[in-house]
């Protein structure tokens, strides 16, 4: 049973519980009511009784003559009620003063005693509503008041049994919204990375990102994923907060991922959600975003900053910590048209970029000061330089905790960490020395990207003189692949790896695609003229001329060229 079912339970039994306390409390005071009257009518007969002892007839001392008359004056003075009548007789049975005609068919009390010397008796006939007139009167005036006590009786347990519908309906009513709420808390933190690292076989990034909504739901977002060996990541902070926000956030991801699907321009990317948002902002809503497009083989970054805070760049080698230089772009869905600027940087092996949102500086403790951005860049300079991203952003969480304090959270809180390995790696040789450096490059099967070939290849540090005819070579084996590895129309990966050592240097190029020897190619006859040679064969007779050595395997079901330069 869940703890809505025990609520429920507890407030029909508290409605039970409250209705017959009720009843027991007016029930005891209607007994409470009659014992009473049960109780004066004793007391009544008790106090009538002890004045007729008290009186005395002295009729032994009247005459005859006067008797009645003398009878009619005592009987006048005892009279206490004026309803009541009075006998008297004498002790042989005779009526001295018999009882009137008005008391027959009527209730009354009789009271009896025999007074005087002569054995007579007197009796006092008190008409029922005569002795217990006031007391009925008041009992009636109390009726009165206990049916009007019923009837508030009543209307309170109808209010309260309203009220307590009311309220076990409200607690149903919230608990389905927090039910909701939490569903959406979910899908929305399902939108978002939330495996680190998020690359195990990369080793050339660490990575690490937090959010902390102040409600159940927000609207700050933080995504990235490497595409081409680019690493396309984003931040955001919608205005707002709650469910509007939430949604806002879904759509602005959800633009980032289709828009940079196919475009790798930082301004070109965040003009085209800028229109796609402007266009559907009915509410108003803004999004500060910033945006980057990081090159994992050359360390370039191309970013564009709508609105947002600046990230800042640490270089772990240097032991500098400063923001990184931005254009003042307007945020994401103010005004449509606005041309975005975009701005390039590069980072070096070792440096890490940080981002964050205005819940981080902005974060309040119970005295309203803000953390700030120098508290902010305080914890950043007592970073270890080796520590790994996930550790850096926990020691961030800590410090705003510690200076937050009890303070209730005020703004949803992010932060993104990139660290950039590099893509070069130590590795032993036969010796055990490390001295062979190994560099990666990932490419699509597309044509098009065959100049980013010259630009990795330079980060490799290879002597000037080989550069280029080493570049000529890569470029034809790099090219055979592209276009014979792949049927037309399907996408593919072409993965080239450089083992650079200190006599040589050793190519992998590695593909997926169907079995293609390039090596099979029987070398050209140059004696010909162009018209008459067959098509084919010259790109691998320029890869056997450029390198030392070239071979061919088939693996795991790939496509396995090895190059080889000696240096």
């Amino acid at each position: 049973m869940d703890k809505d079912f025990f609520r429920k339970k507890r407030s029909k039994s508290g409605l039970i519980i409250m209705i017959v306390a009720a009843v027991v409390l007016e029930t005891t005071a209607v007994l409470q009511y009659y014992y009473t009257e049960h109780v004066i009518k004793i007391a009544s007969e008790q106090v009538m009784q002890a004045e007729l002892k008290g009186i005395d007839l002295r009729v032994d001392a009247l005459s005859d003559s006067t008797e009645t008359a003398q009878l009619n004056f005592i009987v006048e003075y005892m009279k206490q009620y004026p309803q009541c009548s009075y006998t008297v007789t004498s002790s042989d049975g005779k009526e001295l003063l018999p009882s009137p005609d008005t008391i027959k068919g009527n209730k009354y009390h009789t009271f009896r005693e025999e007074v005087g010397t002569q054995g007579w008796q007197l009796s006092v006939l008190i008409p029922d509503n005569e002795l217990y007139g006031r007391l009925r009167r008041l009992g009636g005036i109390v009726t009165i008041l206990m049916l009007l006590g019923l009837v508030m009786l009543a209307l309170i347990i109808y209010r309260s049994a309203k009220n307590i519908i009311n309220l076990v309906n409200v607690e149903e009513s919230k608990q389905r919204i927090e039910n909701e709420l939490q569903i959406a808390r979910n899908i929305q933190m399902s939108m978002l990375p939330k495996t680190f690292p998020p690359y195990p076989d990369r080793e050339d990034l660490n990575m690490y990102g937090i959010i902390i909504p102040a409600k159940e739901v927000g609207g700050d977002l933080y995504d990235f994923y490497v595409r081409d060996e680019k690493l396309l990541f984003c931040i955001g902070d919608v205005s707002g907060k709650g469910v509007p926000a939430s949604l806002v956030m879904a759509v602005t991801r959800s633009l980032f991922r289709t828009v940079s699907a196919h475009q790798d321009d930082a301004a070109t990317i965040v003009i085209a959600m800028n229109e796609a948002m402007s266009e559907m902002n009915e509410q108003s809503m803004f999004v500060t975003f910033f945006l980057g497009v990081f090159d994992l083989n050359s360390g370039t970054l191309d970013y564009c900053n709508a609105g947002h805070n600046v990230p800042v760049v640490i270089e772990h080698n240097k032991h500098i910590a400063k923001e990184l230089s931005c254009q003042p772009n307007i945020p994401l869905g103010v005004l449509s048209g606005y041309k975005f600027i975009s701005e390039q940087t590069t980072l070096t092996v070792g440096d890490e970029l940080f981002l964050y949102t205005d819940g981080l500086t902005e974060a309040e403790n119970s005295a309203h000061q803000l953390f700030g951005e120098e508290r902010m860049m305080t914890a950043i300079a007592n970073w270890k330089s080796e520590a790994e991203a996930k550790e850096q952003l926990t020691d961030m969480q800590s410090a705003v905790h510690t200076f937050v304090g009890s303070a209730e959270q005020s703004d949803d809180l992010t932060m993104l960490s990139i660290i950039w390995i590099g893509n070069r790696q130590s590795k032993a040789d036969d010796n055990g020395n490390n001295d062979i450096q190994t560099s990666r490059l990932t490419m699509r099967n597309d044509i098009k990207q065959i100049p980013t070939l010259a630009e990795w290849l330079d980060s490799i540090g290879l002597p000037d003189e080989l550069n280029m005819t080493i570049n000529l070579a890569l470029e034809e084996a790099v090219s055979n692949v592209m276009l014979y590895a792949y049927p037309e129309g399907k996408s593919g990966a072409v993965e080239i790896t450089a083992e650079k050592a200190k006599k040589q240097v050793v190519f992998t190029i590695e593909d997926s695609g169907k079995a293609f020897d390039p090596t099979l190619q029987k070398e050209p006859d140059l004696t010909l003229s162009a018209e008459e040679r067959p098509i084919g064969g010259l790109g691998i007779h320029l890869v056997r001329q450029i390198m030392d050595d070239i071979r061919y395997e088939r693996k795991d079901n790939k496509n396995i060229l090895t190059l080889t330069k000696r240096i």
